[in-house]
């Protein structure tokens, strides 16, 4: 954890970006998705700006001082009994909610790779027996979950004989988490029967969140975002982006140095909106 360090090293400072839309929460289509999938209104990716040079050395340090800007606390939004709230407010059991004015003190920082310019990560899916023929994902039985396929027991279940289908290397990639994020949704997700859904709109968000640069001799695209995992915590424990640990909730700062512009993409496990 990083504690407080912001008073006494570099400091960043960063100031909303409402004017930049990202066009998967834009697409009538994806939103339709994230509805049958439980997420709709607790999916959200909110862009900033900031101030000083930003190197994957001081993340934690850049993480810190993002939860503890006045503009970011103002503007940012999380999951508290069951409504979204300022990051400086809270609920105690049975109250309205209040402003108790708990700063960050601390955040967990994860570099999570990411390096994929392209789909083919996800090419051994359509070989592996996961698919029919038709893209249809095949269904198999378990003992909890009467509903349940190939493709999320590879995605969760080491001793699924496809599991090893994708080493520890491409799973640690952001491209094959946000996959994974999507194909297991929300607390009443509908799953798709196809993976066609599943790997279109993973390419669309990855799109709009990642910034890649092309090497003018080489002609080679790389990816020029650093993506970091985040929680936050105040004195009481975790606060953002849920006070639970649940895989599918989940927070991401995706970082462009040379623009110096930051997407926060955040989701919170539960159910999710049934209108648009």
């Amino acid at each position: 954890m990083a504690g407080e360090k912001c008073a006494f090293e570099q400091t960043f400072s960063f100031t909303p970006l409402p004017s930049k839309k990202l066009s998967f929460l834009q697409d009538r289509d994806t939103l339709q998705l994230f509805m049958k999938w439980s997420m709709l209104g607790r999916i959200f990716a909110q862009s900033y700006s900031f101030d000083q040079c930003f190197y994957p050395y001081n993340s934690e340090r850049f993480a810190l001082c993002f939860f503890r800007d006045p503009k970011v606390i103002s503007s940012l939004r999380k999951m508290e009994a069951g409504a979204w709230v300022p990051l400086g407010m809270s609920c105690p059991p049975r109250k309205p909610f209040i402003t108790d004015n708990k700063p960050v003190v601390s955040v967990d920082v994860e570099l999570v790779p990411c390096t994929k310019v392209s789909m083919e990560l996800f090419d051994p899916i359509y070989s592996c027996g996961i698919l029919r023929p038709s893209g249809h994902v095949v269904k198999c039985f378990h003992d909890v979950y009467p509903d349940y396929d190939e493709l999320r027991q590879m995605l969760q279940e080491e001793d699924s004989e496809h599991y090893y289908v994708f080493g520890r290397e491409e799973r640690g990639e952001f491209l094959f988490r946000l996959f994974k994020h999507l194909c297991l949704g929300g607390e009443l997700c509908q799953y798709e029967d196809t993976i066609g859904q599943y790997i279109s709109t993973t390419k669309q968000i990855y799109k709009d969140l990642i910034n890649v640069q092309k090497d003018p001799e080489t002609k080679k695209i790389t990816v020029v975002s650093t993506v970091l995992k985040v929680c936050a915590y105040d004195e009481s424990g975790r606060c953002f982006p849920g006070k639970g640990e649940e895989e599918q909730t989940f927070a991401y700062l995706i970082v462009d140095p040379f623009k110096r512009h930051m997407t926060l993409f955040y989701h919170c496990y539960g159910v999710g909106n049934f209108t648009l």
